[in-house]
């Protein structure tokens, strides 16, 4: 059965982007069309032109982008009438005990704030790439990391997502219906 799903991202550096681009190859093998847009770049959408939408975002110092939680609002109705999910990426799911949306503070907290109550949740490791930051960032990146017993030297990229997981995300979207 072909569907048209809307994948939605905030990214920062790439790494959502990356991910929901791979969530996105996996749907097209089986699902059929799958739109991917920056959430920036959304004004106003018609839903309704779509089977299911995935929306993904970047934490970066402890928030996801204004425009998520704004368009979560906005859309509260229509998301909530279809099947929908959504996933989180950040630093703080490089271990494994803060992978989940009941572990992970930044999901949960969002979870926890938002009208829109999605059918499907995870969150993703994301990937540290201090060469890439601009030197402020870099620096607080390394401040927090050793705060929190993560990679410190600046000269690395560290990509700590899990493609694995990232698949079988891609494989329970796919097994949502529409039951609303």
């Amino acid at each position: 059965m072909a569907m048209n799903c809307l994948l939605l991202y905030s990214s920062r550096d790439g790494q959502t982007k990356k991910i929901i681009t791979r969530i996105a190859e996996n749907l097209r093998k089986s699902a059929g069309v799958c739109e991917l847009i920056d959430l920036a770049t959304v004004k106003m959408i018609n839903l309704e032109a779509y089977d299911k939408v995935m929306i993904g975002a970047s934490i970066r110092y402890g928030h996801f982008n204004s425009a998520l939680k704004k368009f979560a609002i906005c859309h509260q109705q229509q998301l909530n009438k279809m099947p929908t999910a959504f996933f989180g990426v950040n630093l703080t799911a490089r271990k494994p005990a803060k992978r989940t949306p009941e572990t992970n503070v930044y999901v949960r907290k969002f979870l926890l704030n938002t009208p829109w109550k999605p059918d499907l949740c995870g969150v993703f490791a994301g990937a540290l790439l201090y060469p890439r930051y601009h030197w402020l960032d870099r620096v607080m990146v390394k401040i927090i990391m050793k705060m929190t017993g993560g990679e410190t030297d600046t000269t690395k990229e560290i990509e700590y997502t899990d493609w694995q997981q990232v698949d079988r995300f891609a494989n329970d979207f796919l097994e949502i219906v529409s039951e609303k």
